[in-house]
């Protein structure tokens, strides 16, 4: 792969406790919008190629599976994903394979039709966890445990994230929406690990966004003193932080050193930061 596709984002944002239900049905939304790119595809199709260096569509299908069946696990069972992470986990360690694109790879080699019925079905089961879970209760995960709000969140950006590697794969344009605040608010909370990712220190300063949301409107997220200043798309900023696009193709405009420095680095998932895409001017 060209970048990293981990199961989770460092440090997500956790709306208040109300907030859990409407994440949880933005991420249900995001899911049939990517649901519907898939239905009707036939099974060649699946087998397209994504951005994403060696992973075709059923890949994407099946890292987002895989993620969804540890996901309800972690928020219905803490002791058995912690037996279950620690089996698995040393066992593919220990024949030299990363637990990720394992998991990958072992869905993407079902049959479309089943691998689209345990997406549906693991999604709908991820959800149903979550939204039973005691919301200030902090969840298993990969990283650090997280609450339910905030794992909800990181499904939705990965949801989003990797539905945009089927969407380039399919020569489609996906309608951006309101569901982007949930990911530009995880990639500015992420600024931080972004830095600390690189080996570079945490800046003290903090970072303001001021974007164009998909109705035209400004989202404002962080301090209103701040010096450091990005402007732009909202599109445009979330296609960058899950880095779905490189740095030159989009219309932000960063002001200040640690918004000018952060730009080219910045990522709202765990993981090493791998290679960056290439421009596609």
């Amino acid at each position: 792969m060209t970048e990293p596709s981990t199961p989770s984002a460092p440090h997500a944002p956790a709306p208040p406790a109300a907030d859990v239900l409407g994440v949880l049905e933005d991420l249900r939304a995001e899911s049939a919008v990517l649901d519907g790119l898939l239905t009707g595809l036939p099974a060649e199709g699946w087998t397209r190629s994504t951005p994403a260096e060696g992973w075709t569509i059923a890949h994407q299908i099946a890292h987002l599976a895989w993620t969804d069946d540890w996901t309800a696990l972690a928020a219905r069972d803490a002791e058995g994903f912690d037996a279950a992470l620690g089996a698995r986990f040393a066992e593919l360690v220990a024949a030299g394979a990363d637990p990720v694109e394992e998991g990958a790879r072992e869905g993407a080699a079902a049959e479309p039709v089943v691998l689209l019925a345990r997406w549906r079905a693991g999604r709908e089961a991820a959800r149903e966890a979550l939204s039973a879970a005691p919301a200030d209760v902090r969840l298993p995960w990969f990283g650090p445990p997280m609450k339910p709000a905030s794992m909800a969140t990181a499904r939705l950006m990965e949801t989003w994230a990797h539905g945009q590697d089927v969407a380039d794969a399919l020569g489609v344009t996906r309608e951006p929406t309101a569901r982007l605040r949930h990911i530009a608010h995880l990639g500015l909370r992420t600024l931080g690990f972004a830095f600390t990712v690189h080996g570079l220190p945490a800046p003290e300063r903090p970072v303001r966004l001021e974007l164009t949301a998909p109705d035209g409107g400004t989202w404002a997220l962080g301090p209103a003193g701040a010096q450091d200043l990005v402007t732009g798309p909202a599109l445009d900023f979330c296609l960058l932080v899950t880095r779905r696009r490189h740095r030159d193709d989009l219309a932000l405009t960063a002001t200040g050193p640690v918004a000018t420095a952060w730009l080219p680095i910045a990522q709202a998932f765990a993981g090493a930061p791998g290679k960056e895409r290439p421009p596609r001017a």
